[in-house]
């Protein structure tokens, strides 16, 4: 292959990847990269952690593993890559092979030939298209420029209270941001019946929910804005919803992103349903001598078949890698993805990875959930603590179809979940994941590891061996109907019951699991029994129990009272792990 010259229009996360990747291999190729923003090769993932105080200094986002800082004089010396900052791509021309561009700084223009293109336009956040929506004190937090003033307003004084408007991934970052160290007094408005919409399934959710509560973050559900408004008082701002009036100095939006794919739509290239840029497997668009990749492109999702935007840093500079092996000669492939995600909000970490249960059966999928909330390592070793796994099985064929889970150890989490992700695109079954195999010591795992137990819990309910309810299912039947031949039957020790017993009285009938065989005598046969333990473990031995002795109006909540208890239906603090 001749020297080629090679353009990229953006270098934030994708552009950089394809420069060095390609100068690597094919150190005599020409490379140029254009960015309309000052600031390049950041990682615009930790903006929350600069905003929040956890990093001191906007720099370190822009430097190396080894503290150098990644600056247009950075490329060009120790890569040998030009970069053009301040400059925006304005028009691409396929036929002669140039990019337009606009230079901020000067305003003039000028034509950048190129033998192959690359588009690494990232995304932009949706707008919030109410009245007010653009007042000064309204920010985006979409780039370094936006982080510099939020914080400097923070650090300043100048926000006692703030508004979120969006309860995602960002939304529940940025109240983070802004409450723990700061102490600003922080409202998430979400359209959506729960937080983090589209990512988890309810139950999860609202575990998430009573966690931001716990640490004091107000947060309306289902509640749209209306308007945005100068302060009549004390504060800069109103936010008026549906429902009511928030004061505010700063208001957030975080209502996700869309891909920045204008460039490429009006040089004729082809777009999906989205928005985003279609590509191939070797990340060519529809014209071979342009790729794509980051967060403007569709990738195929390879549970559903379907094409997906999915913004993710990690994706980008693995697909920028790609693209660079291919520039360079190269025959490299991006099969799809299945979607994993994790973030942390104050002390719990959130992650998941292929489809929820609702995603699951939107797709028309015929599937199931299992939830096991178990010890994240030994029973025993110091410093354990609970992890909650809900994993979506597909029915008849048994398939691993995602998982999703909250734990306080991010990374004992994560690494559960990466290890269900790397199963999903093999078609793997609940047999691969039962007897997968894991590390283990007492300091890092259990025995029977949490995603192997998992699994096995999967199997028993498709088996029919345990009949199995939610949490939101016991709360309206058990707390809030309150039907008369409905009891509790807790099956775990006097002591743990006794509160319960005494705020609920006959409705909750206390027979520990070990004396249960003597007992049957003792439960009413015409009452429908929820049967709860700790986490659910103890609940299906006793469910197996019963049928046995032909009480079969039970069903077994899934992680007993430790699920009640996060999800803010029982008071208390966590439940005895195990």
């Amino acid at each position: 292959m001749d020297q080629q010259r090679v353009v990229i229009i953006g270098a934030v996360a994708l552009g950089p990847k394809v420069a060095c990747r390609l100068k690597r291999l094919r150190p005599d190729f020409q490379v140029t990269m254009v960015d309309q923003g000052e600031y390049i090769s950041y990682g615009g993932c930790g903006i929350p952690y600069y905003i929040s105080g956890d990093l001191s200094d906007i720099k370190e986002l822009m430097s190396t593993s080894f503290h150098m800082e990644r600056t247009p004089e950075f490329f060009e010396n120790a890569k040998d890559v030009r970069v053009m900052t301040r400059t925006r791509a304005l028009a691409v021309d396929r036929e002669s092979k140039t990019v337009k561009v606009h230079h901020l700084d000067n305003g003039q223009e000028e034509d950048l030939p190129y033998d192959k293109l690359v588009l690494a336009t990232g995304s932009h956040p949706r707008r919030l298209t109410v009245p007010g929506g653009d007042l000064p004190q309204v920010l985006r937090v979409a780039n370094l420029n936006d982080a510099l003033v939020v914080r400097e307003q923070i650090s300043q004084g100048q926000v006692g209270k703030a508004v979120i408007i969006g309860a995602g991934a960002v939304g529940l970052e940025m109240a983070e941001a802004l409450s723990d160290l700061w102490g600003v007094e922080t409202t998430l408005v979400e359209i959506a019946p729960q937080v983090l919409p589209g990512v988890l399934d309810p139950g999860l959710a609202r575990m998430v929910l009573t966690n931001l509560e716990g640490h004091e973050i107000t947060v309306h559900l289902q509640e749209t804005v209306k308007e945005i408004r100068a302060g009549r008082g004390d504060y800069a701002l109103e936010v008026v919803t549906a429902g009511r009036t928030l004061d505010a100095d700063l208001v957030i939006t975080a209502l996700g992103v869309a891909p920045n794919s204008q460039l490429a739509r009006d040089s004729g290239l082809l777009a999906g349903p989205s928005g985003g840029v279609v590509v191939n497997q070797r990340l060519q668009t529809s014209d071979p001598d342009i790729y794509a990749g980051g967060d403007c492109i569709e990738n195929i999702h390879l549970l559903t078949g379907k094409r997906v935007h999915f913004p993710s840093g990690s994706l980008a500079n693995r697909q920028g890698r790609v693209i660079g092996t291919n520039l360079a000669g190269g025959a490299a492939t991006f099969p799809g993805i299945v979607g994993s995600f994790t973030l942390k909000t104050f002390d719990m970490a959130v992650a998941a990875t292929g489809l929820s249960l609702t995603a699951a059966r939107r797709e028309g999928l015929d599937a199931i959930s299992a939830l096991v909330i178990q010890a994240d390592r030994a029973h025993f070793y110091p410093g354990q603590d609970l992890m909650y796994l809900d994993l979506v099985v597909e029915k008849k064929t048994r398939r691993l179809l995602g998982v999703q889970g909250l734990g306080a150890n991010g990374d004992a989490l994560v690494g559960r979940i990466n290890s269900i992700a790397a199963l999903l695109p093999r078609r793997a079954t609940l047999e691969d994941l039962s007897n997968l195999e894991v590390a283990y010591a007492p300091p890092f795992a259990a025995a029977m590891d949490i995603v192997n137990a998992v699994a096995n819990t999967a199997e028993n309910i498709l088996d029919g061996y345990n009949r199995t309810t939610d949490v939101a299912e016991f709360e309206k039947c058990f707390l809030t109907d309150q039907p008369e031949d409905t009891i509790c039957l807790d099956v775990r020790g006097a002591q743990n019951a006794a509160p319960y017993v005494d705020l609920f009285g006959e409705r909750w009938l206390n027979i520990p699991q070990e004396t249960l065989k003597d007992r049957f005598a003792e439960i009413p046969a015409d009452k429908r029994l929820f049967v709860v333990c700790n986490s659910g473990v103890r609940s299906y031995e006793a469910l197996r129990q019963l049928e046995t002795a032909g009480l079969c109006n039970a069903v077994n909540l899934q992680g007993g009272v430790a699920a009640l208890k996060k999800s803010g239906l029982l008071a208390g603090g966590e439940e005895e792990k195990k």
